[in-house]
């Protein structure tokens, strides 16, 4: 059994990992909304152009540029690629979004 002295070390460093793992979560989401800008001017610059909402080619170049990516970082490539493959599907359905807006226009 532990004694008190341990307990609250524990509790300690419990409470440094937690304050990490908050200002990752908080760099993540500003990471993510700053890649939705810059994706949103593509769909934008496609929609203007004509140009499909959907890249297969850069998409499947993307999930094998990440999925090498994470096994150099020691992370699961294939939790990387489900990621990603729930990102690019944000990303087209915001460029159908805006190529349907666009057509409105």
């Amino acid at each position: 059994m532990s004694d008190e002295k341990t307990i609250e070390a524990a509790r300690a460093q419990l409470a440094g990992y937690r304050a990490s793992i908050d200002n990752i979560d908080a760099a993540l989401v500003h990471m993510l909304a700053e890649r939705f800008r810059c994706t949103k001017a593509v769909g934008v610059l496609k929609a203007t152009h004509g140009l499909p909402p959907a890249d297969p080619k850069r998409e499947t170049e993307q999930i094998e540029r990440l999925r090498r990516l994470a096994r150099e970082a020691q992370l699961d490539p294939d939790f990387a690629e489900k990621f990603l493959n729930f990102v690019i599907r944000e990303v087209i359905r915001h460029h159908e979004q805006i190529a349907a807006e666009t057509a409105q226009a």
